[in-house]
């Protein structure tokens, strides 16, 4: 954890402590001092040189912030394990509760603003990041942590009721399964490049550690597998990513019905899948 001192901050006020069940209410705050913003300065420029090529395409781009070099990892965890966030995350949550940062998932995202039914046209509809709402225990909450960007798109966190156009040096946080969200505004060609941070840490109770096995192995399983799926079929070109594409985006929808829809969607086409199998070899 960075030994930095908290940076001021303005916020949504945060809830009351309560167990680490219930949905994370969605809070903004900004990195303040001239450190933090330097080093997010230092990220910026880096990311417009490194991939440059990258941002003359229309797709948005995910990286795993894994497989960068190390010394833009070591400026990234300045940020990510910053008190600002960590302090944030604490607040909501029983005194109890341990934080785990989920850094296998943590990711640099290029955004741009993309409505062509691909992979990555979800991102900016009405969405639910994960699809474990339903879990009785445990938490994951994501932060959103803005390294550049004007202020032309909204995000609306729609549970918590809680809006905001981030910019530069913003951030915000989520409960990354229980808060349906969206981004409101319309792509400007002369806008600045928006390039943030996407940081997820699991919170449960010190003691409970199978609960915390098991949510993280679920998270972890699900957040591949819908990564996957979303890059192979983002801004589709040949049959097989259109389909993908529309899969994407048909889960993405059942999901904000209910989480379960989409399983048993699946469960049922298996089934379906077998029959057929079994019926054609009698």
């Amino acid at each position: 954890m960075s030994s930095d001192s908290p940076v001021s901050l303005t916020q949504t006020p945060p809830l009351p402590r309560r167990k680490a069940v219930p949905r994370f209410r969605a809070w903004t705050g900004r990195f303040d001092e001239p450190a933090e913003r330097a080093t997010m300065d230092d990220l910026a420029h880096w990311v417009e040189g490194y991939y440059a090529e990258d941002l003359k395409r229309r797709p948005s781009k995910h990286v795993y912030v894994r497989k960068l070099p190390e010394e833009i990892i070591g400026r990234i965890d300045r940020l990510r394990e910053h008190p600002l966030i960590l302090n944030a995350i604490a607040q909501q949550f029983d005194t109890d509760s341990t934080i785990t940062p989920m850094k296998h998932t943590d990711e640099l995202y290029i955004s741009h603003y993309n409505r062509d039914l691909g992979g990555d046209h979800g991102l900016f509809s009405k969405h639910y990041d994960g699809n474990l709402r339903f879990l009785p225990y445990g938490a994951v909450v994501r932060a959103l942590i803005y390294i550049q960007s004007d202020a032309g798109y909204t995000v609306v966190f729609g549970h918590s009721q809680v809006e905001k156009a981030f910019a530069t040096y913003d951030v915000g946080l989520l409960d990354f399964h229980r808060e349906l969200h969206w981004v409101v505004g319309e792509y400007q060609p002369s806008e600045k490049q928006r390039i943030l941070l996407k940081c997820n840490y699991l919170i449960c109770p010190a003691n409970a550690r199978l609960a915390k096995r098991a949510v993280l192995g679920m998270t972890t399983a699900v957040f591949y597998t819908v990564k996957a799926a979303m890059e192979y079929s983002k801004s589709p070109t040949t049959p097989p990513q259109v389909a993908v594409g529309l899969l994407c985006n048909l889960f993405r929808l059942m999901n904000n019905v209910h989480p379960l829809i989409p399983l048993v969607f699946i469960l049922l086409v298996v089934c379906l899948v077998i029959g057929g199998g079994v019926w054609l070899v009698l």
